[in-house]
């Protein structure tokens, strides 16, 4: 049996799906909808928008958020199809393990591991740069060594306050996902509350003039654009990796995957329309883009609500990608491609606090040394990289497997997966030639770690030992 055949039978995990796995199944759908939204919506919104349009498109940043969205709409009703098909942790890393073989499977598993972990440490620069602006208006300013990582500004060390919410995230996801779900359903809903409050008052202040020239960058800004906002509009895959703690998995997951994609694009074109409306793009270049530019037109009561809701909104993206990240090493673990101690389940909070830890401090190191655009770039090719797999894992077991029942049932299939994968290639290509280098360099570490461990670990490769031993 090769890397290439030896599979997880969909079958079995589809009964496994459904037994007791050591996690609590405590989330229903609004819980699963809000890990969705926390990770699709947040420094997106708040400020990738700006930068991208500061940088890359102007205000057709909203076609970037267009293009970026058709290939997240068309990879998501992939993930849904597989979500009510194989309701296991392990999202993507999971469908290509069944549908694909293992070596597969450990590409798309590392790669999402690197992706979840660095959306953390993109978001934890995020939130850090809007708390920093709530103080700054409360009057209270951090020593400057800690204000941001190196290159971003004169006398910066160390984002002390990036550093520090990754750890206290990490502390709450290992608590227990139930008052941690709780925790982040609260702040989804203030987050959804107070963008649309944001756009209704932005729309009385929009100034036309500010949307002229709309490309000036012409329309290759637009598509570098999208590459760079791609990152705010995927996030729903988050939920399916809690597939093992949802109560109703094959129901409630295809249809939280859609839902949250669909409200994110509408806040996120609402959004986009209002910020470059009521600044000039070239303005918005900064770490907190919607509240200086509400500042700037004098309404300042507005900044503090802004900022204190963008912190709480970011907070729940933490939240989404952290739990997600766990769950990925979790489930790698738990398959024998990394080391089993990392399976282990806390026996009090039935949480995988092993990897939750650690992810928790790698992502304090990496958020308080690294300026967030060259993370975010990182972030994008992994996640791309995963959308082409599952697409074309749709197609596969359509063919292969087409009597499986299927909660739900990707439309157009194979058009929507070629859109999907059609899509993502294209962004690819857009992103620079270093973000390639980094992210073959993190393959080729990942392999390396696969030949000399995972090959002969893998609970796989041991029952066929097994099998081959016996007389």
């Amino acid at each position: 049996m090769s890397v290439f055949t030896r599979k997880k039978p969909i079958d079995q995990l589809s009964e496994h799906a459904l037994s007791d796995t050591g996690l609590k199944r405590v989330l229903g759908p609004w819980s699963l909808t809000a890990i969705g939204l926390g990770g699709i919506i947040g420094v997106g919104i708040f400020v990738l928008t700006g930068i991208a349009a500061a940088t890359q498109a102007g205000p057709g940043v909203l076609l970037s958020f267009v293009i970026a969205g058709l290939a997240s709409a068309a990879a998501a009703l992939c993930y849904a199809e597989f979500a009510g098909m194989i309701p296991v942790a392990g999202s993507a890393y999971t469908y290509s393990y069944a549908v694909l073989g293992e070596l597969l499977a450990w590409i798309i598993g590392w790669d999402l591991l690197l992706e979840y972990t660095l959306v953390v440490a993109v978001v934890a620069i995020g939130w850090s740069g809007y708390l920093s602006s709530v103080l700054h208006e409360l009057g209270w300013t951090l020593p400057t060594w800690a204000q941001g990582a190196p290159g971003t500004g004169p006398g910066h060390v160390f984002d002390l306050l990036a550093a520090l919410v990754n750890l206290v995230i990490a502390g709450l996801l290992t608590i227990g996902i139930q008052w941690g779900s709780r925790f982040n359903s609260l702040l989804v809903g203030i987050k959804l509350a107070i963008i649309l409050v944001v756009i209704a008052i932005g729309a009385f202040y929009v100034n036309p003039a500010n949307w002229h020239p709309f490309l000036p960058f012409g329309f290759d800004g637009v598509v570098k654009g999208a590459a760079l906002v791609f990152f705010a509009v995927f996030g729903y895959d988050t939920l399916t990796t809690a597939a093992e703690e949802a109560r109703n998995p094959q129901k409630d997951l295809p249809r939280a995957v859609i839902l949250s994609l669909a409200i994110a694009l509408v806040l996120y074109i609402g959004m986009s329309l209002v910020l470059t409306g009521i600044a000039p793009s070239s303005t918005l270049n900064n770490p907190a883009p919607v509240a200086k530019a509400f500042s700037d037109l004098g309404l300042k009561w507005t900044t503090v609500i802004i900022s204190v809701a963008a912190v709480a909104g970011i907070t729940s993206v933490l939240f989404s990608f952290m739990l997600a990240a766990a769950r990925i090493w979790f489930a790698m673990s738990r398959d024998g491609l990394l080391p089993r101690w990392f399976a282990d389940i806390h026996h009090k909070f039935r949480t995988p606090h092993r990897p939750t830890w650690i992810i928790g401090a790698v992502t304090a190191v990496v958020a308080g040394l690294t300026p967030i655009a060259e993370v975010a770039e990182l972030v994008n090719i992994g996640t791309l990289m995963a959308f082409v797999i599952v697409c074309a894992a749709v197609m596969v077991l359509r063919v292969r497997r087409p009597d499986l029942e299927r909660k739900f049932r990707t439309p157009l299939v194979p058009l929507v997966p070629l859109i999907g994968i059609g899509f993502s290639i294209w962004l690819m290509v857009s992103l620079p030639a270093i973000t390639w280098l980094r992210f073959i360099t993190w393959m080729v570490i990942g392999l390396a770690i696969y030949l000399l461990y995972g090959l002969r670990h893998s609970k796989l490769a041991e029952a066929q030992q097994n099998l081959s031993g016996e007389p």
